[in-house]
């Protein structure tokens, strides 16, 4: 998968330990092995995206496997729909969902995401892709680089997804339904309110192949109570209150719920 310059948009050239392009912008490759093209200018604040707390919560619960349903159905679906490489993951986070996908498809992946935090853990980690910081408003990969593409609980970007992928290429979208991990916040919430949530939503330039529920149960004990908390977005929303009662909270049993949406690119 080809890179291009985030900020002239051309090509990117490796030379040795950083990338270059013909206007002479030159991206290091960092320490832990990934590459940092989120120029300043696209920052919209001085640490965009997850924290570092946040990500070595997140992977410490991942790899409890509590959620390994999802993973599992990501890589049944690519099985069904004859999915190729090279894969791009959109929010790529600690490189959980991606790398099992990767390895299932045994196909190239490049992980991208906003947060320098989770891209250096994923880089840390997995050794056989490639990770890049940067936004997903303008990718920084050629146009129809992509045989698949997923983007697992994070953004949606049509119009820049539809250019990174490849004629018919796939798209595989994993979206919280509107009863995921009730048992959570019933406890950190005095009153639950309910929105209605599009989690099957159309998109211009795709074409809808299948909506898949994803739903199971599972229970977590101890500091894996806290770090399920900490790797959602209820973190930032919750009251000193109901942060005190999760505290006390040692056993908890819930159920996650979601959909893959599989999208071909029209």
């Amino acid at each position: 998968m080809n890179l291009v310059c985030p900020i002239c948009e051309k090509p990117l050239f490796r030379q040795e330990n950083r990338f270059l392009c013909p206007e002479n912008h030159s991206f290091d490759i960092a320490r832990q092995g990934y590459v940092n093209l989120l120029p300043i200018q696209r920052k919209h604040s001085a640490h965009p995206g997850d924290t570092r707390e946040q990500v070595l919560s997140r992977r410490e619960f991942l790899s409890g496997g509590f959620y390994a349903p999802i993973a599992e159905a990501l890589a049944a679906a690519a099985k069904k729909y004859d999915a190729c490489g090279p894969i791009l993951d959109v929010g790529c986070g600690e490189g959980y969902y991606c790398t099992r996908l990767a390895k299932a498809m045994n196909a190239e992946l490049t992980g991208l995401d906003i947060s320098k935090d989770a891209v250096r853990c994923a880089a840390g980690k997995y050794k056989d892709a490639r990770w890049l910081c940067a936004t997903a408003a303008q990718i920084p990969v050629e146009d129809g680089a992509a045989g698949l593409l997923t983007s697992l609980f994070a953004i949606t970007l049509p119009e820049e997804f539809h250019r990174v992928l490849r004629k018919n290429g796939l798209f595989f979208q994993v979206l919280a339904a509107q009863d995921h991990l009730l048992g959570l916040k019933k406890i950190i919430y005095d009153q639950l309110i309910f929105r209605e949530k599009d989690t099957i939503p159309e998109l211009p330039g795709f074409a809808l192949l299948e909506s898949i529920p994803i739903r199971f149960t599972f229970t977590v004990e101890g500091s894996q109570v806290q770090n399920l908390f900490a790797m959602t977005p209820h973190l930032f929303r919750v009251s000193k209150a109901g942060a005190d009662r999760l505290r006390e909270t040692q056993s908890l049993t819930d159920t996650a719920s979601c959909v893959l949406n599989v999208f071909r690119r029209t």
